[in-house]
């Protein structure tokens, strides 16, 4: 029998139901359960065909644990090595490639310095950075976040140069972007499971949280929502993520990629709502069913998305994604 572990933190409502749906299948050849950890050593295998991470990017120990589990044949969903090395802005230059539009965005260097660094460590560094250039560029209003990370943490609306430099100042070590505002008059939140399967909810991020997926607006056209799921599966693909989400606003009728690095995105009941609940857990339920069944430990069971591929297959330097 495969076992397929679920790997959590707080959250209770999606990993419970996730168990309790894969097991409701009474499958004799797959079992679900949450993943307990009482000792890692290296080299050993885990009892897991199949992991679903949905914790690892805040506790460093279950990334080490889950590298090590992918070493020795479980199939890890989202891929933990990618997801080390992944970051919101190579996202976004990799989807100016795709031709998935995304809102103009800079990377800047952190307002304080690193630690056990000193100017001399930023000797190719200019100084000062071409601030009008680059506010020419990306305009007013503009969003100002980390490069990394998620949850709306150290997210900053700026309106001009005196808010830009104020929110700078809060931002310590951050490696942050700063972003052009998409004005939309409609966002969408759009699941991507197993790659293939893709669930478009409207949205609204100016509600209050448990409100968010409530939204009065007419649903887009059929041309719209087929230009969005087309750019969550060729971002997704491109990605290599199995559970994802990607965030879109709407402006003069384009669909503008907002955020699409949330490799384990909300999926309280409490928070989606029961509609979107239920998709969730089906297709996840799907997904990890067909990954424990194809298992196979003698091999590296590791998915990587199309633009690593690119090199690996062929064994020279990856070549640009083609824009779709």
């Amino acid at each position: 029998m495969k076992k397929i572990g679920i790997l959590h933190g707080k959250e209770r409502s999606f990993p419970q139901a996730l168990i309790e749906s894969i097991n409701a299948l009474k499958d004799p050849a797959v079992v679900a359960e949450e993943v307990l950890i009482n000792q890692v050593t290296q080299g050993e295998a885990t009892p897991y065909a199949v992991i679903l991470d949905r914790i690892s990017q805040d506790v460093p120990f279950y990334r080490a644990y889950l590298k090590n589990a992918a070493l020795n044949g479980t199939s890890v969903v989202n891929n933990p090595f990618w997801w080390s090395a992944d970051e919101k802005f190579f996202n976004n230059c990799l989807a100016t490639k795709l031709g998935v539009a995304v809102p103009k965005t800079v990377i800047l260097p952190s307002k304080d310095m690193p630690a056990d660094c000193s100017a001399e460590s930023f000797s190719n560094l200019a100084f000062p950075l071409d601030w009008d250039g680059i506010f020419n560029y990306i305009g007013w209003p503009a969003y100002f976040k980390p490069h990394a990370g998620g949850g709306w943490k150290s997210v900053y609306k700026v309106r001009n140069p005196d808010e830009f430099f104020k929110a700078y100042s809060e931002t310590g070590q951050l490696v942050m972007l700063l972003q052009s505002e998409v004005h939309f008059e409609d966002y969408y939140r759009c699941y991507c499971i197993g790659g293939t399967d893709v669930k478009i909810m409207q949205y609204e991020p100016r509600n209050a949280p448990h409100l968010r997926y409530v939204v009065d607006r007419p649903p887009g056209s059929p041309e719209l929502l087929a230009r969005i799921e087309r750019d969550v599966l060729t971002l997704n693909h491109a990605l290599g993520y199995e559970f994802n989400t990607v965030e879109f606003g709407v402006s003069g009728g384009v669909p503008y990629a907002i955020d699409f690095c949330n490799p384990a995105p909300d999926a309280d009941r409490n928070s989606v709502g029961e509609e979107n609940f239920k998709w969730v857990v089906a297709a996840a339920t799907k997904m990890l069913v067909r990954k424990a069944k194809a298992h196979n430990p003698a091999q590296n069971n590791t998915i990587w998305g199309s633009y690593v591929q690119g090199a690996v297959k062929t064994g020279q330097p990856a070549a640009l994604p083609k824009k779709k």
